[in-house]
């Protein structure tokens, strides 16, 4: 089993960033995928954004509209688009993957995840 979390880099506030993340090993399709972030000398945050097998998605109300969550299962990938970055943003980001038993809405609350990859560095400058 792989999870492979990529597209992190450094970008002024304001700006965007899109963030990959590819798995393999596993019935990708049937798994809730969802994006955590734990900043610099801090534990990790709940989740941010989670999208289901089913394709509903839910962001805690700190990025909601500001990141997008999205997959593509025919290359066992999900992304997230962030825009309107802002310094508090800072982060690594990881991705994590569970058996979507319960719906992204329970996966949202959660830390269950089955799988989660190496993170991706995400720095935002004032």
């Amino acid at each position: 089993v792989q999870l492979q979390a990529s597209g992190g880099g450094l970008v002024q506030a304001g700006g965007s960033l899109k963030l990959s993340c590819e798995g393999s090993g596993f019935s990708w399709e049937n798994y809730v995928v969802g994006w955590f972030r734990q900043a610099p000398g801090k534990e990790r945050d709940r989740v941010s954004c989670v999208i289901g097998s089913d394709g509903n998605t839910h962001c805690e109300d700190s990025v909601k509209g500001r990141f997008t969550i999205s997959r593509d299962n025919a290359k066992n990938a999900v992304y997230l688009q962030m825009n309107s970055l802002k310094p508090e943003d800072t982060a690594v980001y990881y991705c994590a993957a569970a058996e979507d038993l319960y719906g992204s809405s329970w996966y949202a609350n959660s830390e269950a995840y089955e799988y989660t990859g190496q993170g991706t560095l995400v720095t935002v400058s004032s």
